[in-house]
């Protein structure tokens, strides 16, 4: 049995067991495999942790490469929406606009309103460098 940490297209992160790779796969493709938060069929696999210690130099580089890998998977699976961030979270938020996984620019002050008026956000945080 495999456990794979999945993402649906909405963004929604959960876990599930497989007898094996194929088997997901399987699944996948015939939309057998459904988000518990949004039962959208669109799922592929998330990042995982690796479960194997290994030395620090090596560690922190697989860190960088999973932190990468996340980021990319964060952008693939989300619309820039570039300034128009707060507003269109709002829109999406109160119904007027498709509710969809969006990313952009906000200000602190903006981002802080959005809090406060409780509209779930996440910052996407830079790269790592690829330096030691």
């Amino acid at each position: 049995m495999i456990r794979y940490s999945l993402i649906c297209d909405a963004g929604h992160s959960f876990e599930s067991w497989f007898r094996d790779s194929a088997s997901f796969e399987k699944q996948a493709t015939e939309g057998r495999i459904s988000c518990p938060f949004c039962d959208s069929t669109k799922i592929a696999r998330d990042v995982m942790a690796p479960n194997v210690a290994k030395p620090r130099d090596d560690a922190a580089r697989d860190l960088r490469a999973k932190l990468r890998e996340l980021h990319d998977t964060v952008i693939a699976h989300t619309e820039d929406v570039g300034d128009r961030f707060p507003e269109e979270a709002r829109a999406i938020e109160d119904g007027e606009t498709e509710r969809r996984a969006i990313r952009g620019h906000a200000t602190f002050e903006e981002a802080k309103a959005l809090l406060e008026e409780g509209i779930e956000i996440l910052p996407i945080p830079g790269l790592p460098s690829d330096g030691n």
